[in-house]
């Protein structure tokens, strides 16, 4: 399973000596740690918040991640979605099977600020790679009216 890459022989392009550095700045600017720290197209899950009234709604897209490699994590204000995704290839036996590996494996995490949530009752569902978290709002309370005395 090799990947084919398909040529227009039809089309001849003109001799340009700077090709390969301008298409070295592309590569570069596109994506300038892909090569540092892996495929970067998982280093942050795409999320969607949506005001449903009375709470919020997150959709998480998280394909190809099991239930049990995703945490949710609460520190005062601030609500952690982490997950995890190990490589089938750790062993050394299989490694050397590998022909080519595009799929990214690591860890990825994001933070989002709940401080107008009721944190004790979110409520989380895992789905078709997709996590869905319902995060309730706090009631607003309105400051209390004083009148003040002139001296």
């Amino acid at each position: 399973m090799f990947e084919l890459t398909r040529r227009n022989n039809n089309h001849v392009n003109p001799y340009n000596p700077f090709r390969e550095m301008e298409e070295l700045e592309r590569a570069f600017f596109s994506n300038p740690f892909g090569s540092i720290f892996g495929n970067s197209s998982l280093a942050e899950f795409n999320t969607d918040v949506t005001d449903e009234g009375d709470h919020y709604l997150l959709e998480a897209d998280l394909p190809g991640f099991d239930k049990k490699d995703i945490t949710l994590d609460i520190n005062g204000d601030i609500l952690t979605v982490h997950a995890e995704r190990h490589s089938k290839v750790e062993e050394k036996d299989k490694k050397d099977k590998v022909i080519r590996m595009e799929r990214s494996y690591g860890s990825y995490s994001r933070q989002y600020d709940i401080s107008g949530v009721k944190a004790d009752e979110i409520k989380a569902k895992y789905d078709n790679g997709v996590l869905k978290l319902t995060l309730p709002k706090k009631e607003e309370t309105l400051p209390a009216s004083k009148r003040l005395e002139i001296e």
